[in-house]
């Protein structure tokens, strides 16, 4: 349990808390409700919610299995033992890292803060570089030819209309479905 501790308050807490916080204390301009005039000012406040909300749901889940399946954490320095092919995995091959970003543009949008947009901007861009360079092969040196084949039928950030459903030979079908 102190692991999964840990490495929720090393990551998503300082990318989704620490530096959004200061980055409010620092840059003025907050303008939750946008300066609209109600009942439109409730719109960018209730499409903020339901973009944290999506993103903590994700986070969530995707905990759970690193827990459950994985034998692990979200952490780098404590990887998931195996590969997690369950849930919304099986639609996309990133959907921790969706919810992050789900949450900085909820928390960008329920603000109104463009310096926390330009936070979700720079957080986007970095992911973007990072999973293919250095996270996606470390994937494939720990879990060779099953991370492979995963990697060839789910995309990595937009998901899968439907669930993919793993090899079709049957073996190891524990860590799919």
């Amino acid at each position: 349990m102190m692991r999964q501790i840990r490495s929720i308050l090393a990551l998503p807490f300082i990318v989704l808390l620490a530096i959004p916080a200061v980055i409010t204390l620092v840059f003025d301009g907050l303008s939750v409700g946008w300066g609209l005039a109600p009942p439109l000012s409730f719109l960018p406040i209730a499409l903020g919610l339901a973009l944290m909300a999506l993103g903590l749901l994700l986070m969530v889940h995707t905990i759970r299995l690193f827990v459950t399946v994985g034998e692990g954490t979200l952490a780098p320095w404590d990887p998931t033992q195996r590969l997690v092919v369950r849930g919304t995995y099986r639609y996309v091959r990133n959907p921790m890292i969706s919810g992050v970003l789900s949450i900085l543009l909820g928390e960008a949008v329920l603000l109104g803060s463009l310096p926390v947009f330009i936070w979700f901007a720079l957080f986007l861009v970095g992911n973007a570089i990072y999973m293919p360079l250095s996270e996606e092969p470390g994937l494939e040196e720990r879990f060779g030819e099953e991370y492979r084949q995963y990697k060839r039928n789910v995309p990595r950030w937009l998901p899968r209309h439907t669930p993919w459903e793993g090899p079709s030979s049957g073996e190891d079908m524990g860590r799919y479905g």
